[in-house]
């Protein structure tokens, strides 16, 4: 029998993930006895409560403790040790997500009605054999589509992962518009549908790959494959939830072609308006051009570093694939230069391993060589105190999202420079 002295003093005190701390006691029987639980979820103290349980038999056996009323959600739909295990913008976004994916199953349902009904669903006269050379003319292009777009943009959508992923939903809105409006005008209806396919074709890469991209952000624990498996379960609950309305909704809007397209727009109305809330609700903690720009600007105005967070929000969503200024990084040699004088103009005054160029149709030549200069000048006085004001700010200084070309140079004039 345990000692009645220490009834009352906690042999430990244990935590499942960020839930509260409960003790276990000594019970006067000498099992293992804890505390009432009081789970902490997103901050949220004392929001569930469960009644301890004792080790069955007093020893020997495994720890038996009652979940949470939501304890199994979280387990299904939330990637283990949420939140600690993702990054802070997650539940916002996913959120904000799962509004917008709900928004499109709608959309996608009355869209997929009209593209089965202008291919002859339902209609006696309909020919197979039309309609299925409609539909393989319709993926063929899709697909070449898919190839030829991952081929010219894919290098880019990691550097603006927020913008591509906003791009690839209001494409996709598109595309549903145009299948709507196939049916209506059945001489244009297989370049109609082709063309639907060609745009959803790109928003299968765009979203997919900026999905991957946001995955790898939110994944804090090196937990890539669970943070994109528990989205995959969410999307999957919010298209079924979308399948159970859409069997509701279509019986009620297929007899009424205006009703349909007013249904479909205020839907979209909907979810681009969520994507826009989600992608704005993301804090991408390493530098793109775009957030680079607006950190430096601001930097060189009040000699202050913006954080992650206000450096998000002020970050375009809608401009930032046409910057009004570009920057080109690893270009080849000749882009910056043509001849050996212009090249050791290039070289002296300074020892870092790279060459900077000012685009020359913005500046006369004679004074090129004096921005280079002066730049570098900058450079040398700012740029310590400007990485160490990115990291003292939370900017993750070990990694970037800038778009950089594969070209290098080693240096054999001056060894000091190594490779460029």
């Amino acid at each position: 029998m345990a000692d009645a002295t220490n009834l009352n003093r906690p042999l430990c005190c244990e935590q499942f993930g960020s839930g509260a701390a409960r003790g276990c006691f000594a019970a006067a029987d000498g099992s293992l006895q804890w505390e009432a639980w009081g789970w902490r979820w997103w901050d949220f103290s004392g929001a569930f409560t469960v009644k301890p349980q004792r080790l069955a038999g007093g020893a020997g056996g495994a720890l038996g403790t009652a979940s949470p009323p939501l304890s199994s959600l979280i387990a299904v739909f939330l990637p283990q040790g949420f939140p600690d295990s993702v990054s802070p913008d997650y539940l916002p976004y996913q959120l904000w997500d799962s509004v917008q994916a709900f928004a499109s199953s709608l959309s996608g349902s009355l869209a997929t009605h009209a593209v089965l009904l202008g291919i002859g669903v339902g209609n006696a006269k309909a020919s197979v054999s039309a309609a299925t050379a409609t539909w393989l003319v319709k993926d063929s292009t899709g697909m070449l589509g898919r190839i030829i777009f991952a081929w010219w943009k894919g290098s880019k959508l990691d550097c603006n992962a927020k913008q591509w992923r906003l791009f690839a939903d209001i494409l996709n809105d598109v595309a549903m518009f145009l299948e709507i409006m196939a049916p209506i005008y059945p001489i244009f209806f297989t370049i109609t549908i082709c063309t639907s396919n060609l745009a959803k074709c790109i928003v299968s890469v765009a979203g997919g790959a900026t999905r991957a991209a946001l995955t790898m952000h939110q994944a804090r624990r090196n937990n890539m494959a669970d943070v994109s498996a528990k989205d995959s379960s969410q999307e999957t609950l919010v298209n079924l939830a979308g399948l159970l309305v859409s069997l509701l909704m279509l019986p009620l809007v297929s007899d009424c072609p205006g009703f349909s397209l007013g249904c479909f727009f205020f839907l979209t109305a909907l979810h681009i308006y969520a994507n826009y809330r989600a992608v704005r609700a993301l804090v991408i903690e390493t530098l793109n051009e775009g957030r680079l720009r607006l950190v430096l600007k601001h930097f060189l105005q009040r000699g202050e570093v913006l954080g992650p967070t206000s450096a998000n929000q002020m970050e375009p969503l809608w401009t930032g694939f046409w910057p009004s200024q570009s920057l080109s990084l690893g270009v080849p040699l000749h882009r910056l230069t043509s001849s050996v004088f212009d090249l050791q103009q290039l070289v002296e005054g300074h020892q870092e391993p790279y060459l900077l160029r000012w685009d020359l149709s913005q500046s006369p030549e004679k004074d090129n060589w004096v921005i280079v200069r002066d730049t570098h000048q900058v450079l040398d006085k700012l740029f310590p105190k400007f990485l160490k004001g990115l990291q003292d700010a939370g900017w993750k200084t070990e990694k970037h999202q800038l778009e950089v070309d594969e070209w290098r140079a080693t240096w054999l004039l001056s060894p000091e420079k190594k490779v460029l």
